[in-house]
Parts: C-alpha cells; sequence; structure tokens
C-alpha cells in the first residue's frame, strides 16, 4: 500500500512515518505544506527518507492559501463564536486537498495525517478528502496506535533511531502559519491560568510596544486587500506586512474557551496580528459602502458561515452558496480605511470610498434642505400601529422592566 502522510519533521509525524511501514507495510510518500510556519524546511526530504519515506515534497502554498482561503473566508467577516479568526481552522482544507491530489498523482491508496482523536482536525482533514474523493482511504494513527501520549513516542523515536530533537512534554502545542499563532493544551489546560509572556511570537508585550501610535492605511478592492501604506502586495506579502505593523504593537492577542466540533470546551490561545487589522478595517469600510440590508443579512450568516469553516465543511456545497452571497455583498465594498494601533488596540481612524453610501448632508444635525424632519411623524406611527393595537387589546408589556 501507497500513502500520503501530511509531514512536518517534528516528533509525532517522524513516528507516525515509521509506524506505517511496520503496521501497514506501507511506502510513504511525505507532504509538507509551507504555509508560512517560518519553520525550517531546507532538508526535509532528505530527513524523511531518513525513516524510510519514498520521497518528501515541498510545497510554497502560501499565496493560494491568503489569497484563495483567507482572503474570501474574510469577506464574510467570519468570527468563531464571535471572537476566534480561523487561522487554523481555515488552513486544513488547503492542505488536505493537496494530500488528496497528489495521493491521486502518485497512485496512492489512502492518506494519514497525525490529528488526535479528540480535536478539530481530523474532522476537517477527512470531510475534505472525502468530498473530493469519496472513496480516499484515510489513516489516523492517533485513532487507532497503543501510544498514550508524547513520552511513548520519544521511546519508540529511540528505538528505532528516528532523528528528533524532543525529549519531554512541550508545555504547550503551537500551529503556525501566515494567518496566525494558536497555542494549546499544557500549562494552558487551566481556564484560570494566565498565558505566559515568553510564550508569544508574533505580538509584543505591551511594556515592551511603541509609546507612540502608529498609523496604517488598508485599501480594498470589493472586499480584497490590495495595499498598505499605498503600496501595492501580493496577498501572503500583504498579510505578511500587517503581521510586522500590528505584531509590534501587541495587536490581535485572544484567549477564548471554545465549542469544539467533537463536543468538548477548549482553551484556544491565538495570536493574530495582520488578520486583526484586516477585519476591523474591513468592517469599517462595509459601514460607508455596503446597503443597510445587505450587510445585516451578511451578518446574520457569520455564525453559521463560520461554523462550516470552523468545523470542516470548506468543500460544502452550503459553503459555496454562502461565498456566492458574500461575494455578491462585496461588489461596492472598495476604498481606504485608516486605523490607530497602539498598546495592543486597533481602532479605526478614518475612511473613505468612491462607492460611499455615507451622505454628510443627510446625517448632519444641522440645517439641512435634504431631508425633511418631518417624514418622521408618519414613519413612527406606521411602525407604532401593531403596538397600539396590542395595547388597546390590553395585551402590553407586563413583564419586569417593562
Amino acid at each position: 500500500m501507497k500513502v500520503v502522510l501530511a509531514y512536518s519533521g517534528g516528533l509525532d509525524t517522524s513516528v507516525i512515518l515509521k509506524w506505517l511501514q511496520d503496521v501497514h507495510n506501507a511506502e510513504v510518500v511525505a507532504f509538507c505544506a509551507d504555509l508560512g510556519q517560518e519553520e525550517e524546511l531546507d532538508g526535509l526530504d532528505a530527513k524523511a527518507r531518513a525513516t524510510g519515506a519514498l520521497k518528501c515534497l515541498v510545497e510554497d502554498l502560501r499565496e493560494v492559501f491568503v489569497r484563495d482561503y483567507v482572503f474570501p473566508m474574510m469577506q464574510a467577516g467570519a468570527l468563531y463564536e464571535g471572537r476566534y479568526l480561523l487561522g487554523t481552522s481555515i488552513a486544513r482544507p488547503l492542505i488536505a486537498r493537496r494530500l488528496v491530489e497528489i495521493a491521486e498523482d502518485e497512485g496512492a491508496e489512502a492518506i494519514c495525517h497525525g490529528a488526535t482523536g479528540k480535536g478539530n482536525d481530523q474532522v476537517r482533514f477527512e470531510l475534505t478528502a472525502y468530498a473530493l474523493n469519496p472513496g480516499i482511504k484515510v489513516i489516523a494513527p492517533w485513532r487507532t496506535w497503543s501510544f498514550r501520549g508524547r513520552m511513548d513516542l520519544i521511546d519508540y523515536a529511540r528505538e528505532h533511531g528516528i532523528p528528533v530533537t524532543a525529549t519531554a512534554e512541550k508545555p504547550y502545542s503551537m500551529d503556525r502559519n501566515l494567518l496566525h499563532i494558536s497555542f494549546e493544551g499544557g500549562i494552558l489546560e487551566d481556564p484560570w491560568a494566565e498565558p505566559p509572556e515568553d510564550m508569544w511570537v508574533l505580538t509584543r508585550p505591551l511594556d515592551q510596544t511603541p509609546d507612540e501610535p502608529e498609523y496604517v492605511t488598508v485599501a480594498f478592492d470589493q472586499g480584497i486587500p490590495t495595499t498598505v501604506n499605498g503600496e501595492a502586495l501580493g496577498p501572503a506579502a500583504l498579510l505578511k506586512r500587517l503581521n510586522e505593523i500590528a505584531g509590534r504593537h501587541g495587536v490581535g492577542r485572544i484567549d477564548m474557551v471554545e465549542n469544539r466540533f467533537v463536543g468538548m470546551k477548549s482553551r484556544g490561545v491565538y495570536e493574530t496580528p495582520g488578520g486583526t487589522v484586516l477585519h476591523i478595517a474591513h468592517r469599517a469600510l462595509e459601514g460607508i459602502c455596503q446597503d443597510r440590508e445587505v450587510m445585516h443579512l451578511r451578518d446574520s450568516l457569520i455564525p453559521r458561515y463560520a461554523a462550516l469553516v470552523y468545523n470542516g465543511f470548506w468543500f460544502s456545497p452550503e459553503r459555496r452558496m454562502l461565498q456566492a452571497a458574500v461575494t455578491e455583498s462585496q461588489t461596492n465594498v472598495t476604498g481606504e480605511v485608516r486605523c490607530k494601533l497602539y498598546k495592543g488596540n486597533c481602532r479605526v481612524a478614518g475612511r473613505r470610498s468612491p462607492s460611499s453610501l455615507y451622505r454628510p448632508d443627510l446625517a448632519t444635525f444641522e440645517a439641512d434642505s435634504a431631508y425633511n424632519q418631518a417624514d418622521a411623524d408618519g414613519f413612527i406611527k406606521l411602525n407604532a400601529l401593531r403596538l397600539r393595537v396590542r395595547a388597546l387589546a390590553g395585551l402590553g408589556p407586563t413583564g419586569p422592566g417593562e
């Protein structure tokens, strides 16, 4: 049997590579997706071959990741449970898609991932795989093997001469890409415990951030970011630039307890500096460009869209349907937003658009000739009609505070 393994070169996937050969008598093709994790990927092929892989494919998918996954999701304003910008969730369908495509190219029967049986990633990988290739076989070692934890893996690696550097339990787990870094497990499993300051990677501690605010201007074309401070940048470069600018000011930290798809609550701590700026700026631009009812309808879809991404249904027909509606809602979302970054905060300082629906002559509190205030009398009475009828029938408010 030939298997394509999602491989990072770390302890778990190095052990899995050997385990697939021992238990499944498999020929293994290792695959590593470069999504901006900033890890040293040079030499990964040699490392994989040293553990018995036929070869190791390392692909730079940063541009595809941001352009085709991150930016469309951000057009939707997606936040899971009102806070999580879905940095890990949105990476999994791309990785799983390439696993399936490589399996087809290599004539492999199965794909394999290192996600645990408790987490969301197993669902995301496998829902994507089955959506793209219903007949693919998926091997998930953490659901079947006898290893109980990290020390068992270290012992196995030593016994089989697997070159890994891990020697003890990490204090937490990390997952990084261009959109964010997530931290889970270990010392973070106590929701009362504050994350240690030396844990953070992308964002400076507040006492080390500049004492003067910095302004950053982001331009959008139909809801897609195109420039930072007037400089046109490709998707990956743009997000990386914003990560550097916002991270310098400590912007983008989130600490939350979320509801996993598999049913348990889990604490996740996230750094999403550039994504935070894009989310805030995009919402601000929509405020002047988007029709009220279009905005309200789109906003009503945010929890559903975010749950689809979080739960692994990126390639589902309902997500595609929602994306079509989102894309339509962004037709006029073109313009610039100026944000002020200071001590962990990102605040909107200004926005402008050639498609603006904001009319100062209508909104002003000063004297104007564009709006007849007397028109509001009939508007209010018509909207109050059903409430007045209820009151006349003795069915008016009766509860506390009414």
